[in-house]
């Protein structure tokens, strides 16, 4: 979990078990296996696939060979840095958090220019009107920098932060889960549904052996479920058109 370096004191007393090290690695894992998996035949391994985008889009652009790229990049960051909590390398791993924080702000403005461009060119899946689909990656992009915000403001709280870097990850998961096999057409309901197992799997971890869940997962879990049916329910409306189409405007 990305966290940042800094001089302050330790975190707060809660001395993480053997358990909680697997259990996060094995997080980390297990998202990497599935945004590879959901991504191989469109960005990882399209020179074998040759498929097209969820568009129908034939190449990438620059723009979003970039996206993919930085978001592969804080994929790997987690795993990373997971594991230095788990050999227990600690101020290596607040070093390695000034990284996580610069490339969270990166990944966030970027994400947010890939989406709108794509708005612009009607690159959404099929069937999707561009302004109203728009909701979902900028809604994506509004949860990560919250909960990577959230994580920075309550890094010295160890139990929060690093359920707060989950929430983070699991909050632009659904991407992945989207383009599953046979997934897509299923609608936004279905891949952040999917996504959200891992939000689960978490909460049933709390239960198991905290006996209790942690409020970052009550109020951050809440939260990023409950933004799902708002961001569809919004991007129907006249005001959220207006917003998205002064989007496109200017930056498409």
């Amino acid at each position: 979990m990305a966290t940042v370096a800094t001089s302050q004191p330790k975190w707060q007393h809660s001395p993480a078990s053997a358990y909680d090290r697997i259990f996060y690695s094995g997080m980390a894992i297990a998202m990497a296996a599935t945004v590879f998996v959901g991504f191989a035949p469109t960005f990882y391994l399209r020179f074998y696939f040759h498929a097209p985008t969820p568009s129908g889009a034939t190449s990438l652009t620059r723009l979003a060979q970039l996206h993919g790229a930085l978001f592969s990049s804080w994929v790997v960051l987690f795993i990373v840095q997971t594991s230095l909590v788990a050999k227990h390398n600690v101020s290596m791993h607040r070093r390695l958090g000034i990284a996580g924080v610069l490339l969270a702000a990166v990944m966030t403005v970027v994400g947010a220019i890939t989406g709108i461009k794509a708005a612009a060119r009607g690159a959404v899946p099929p069937g999707a009107d561009p302004l109203g689909f728009l909701a979902i990656p900028l809604g994506d992009m509004l949860m990560f920098s919250i909960f990577v915000a959230s994580a920075f403001f309550w890094r010295r709280n160890r139990e929060a932060h690093k359920r707060l870097m989950l929430l983070a990850y699991i909050s632009i998961v659904a991407a992945a889960t989207a383009r599953l096999p046979g997934v897509l057409p299923l609608g936004p309901l279905w891949f952040y549904g999917l996504a959200f197992i891992f939000l689960l799997i978490a909460v049933a971890y709390d239960l198991g052996f905290r006996h209790r869940v942690h409020t970052a997962y009550i109020l951050g879990g809440g939260l990023l479920v409950v933004s799902v049916p708002l961001r569809l329910m919004f991007s129907g409306t006249g005001t959220w058109r207006a917003i998205a189409h002064f989007l496109v405007r200017q930056v498409g």
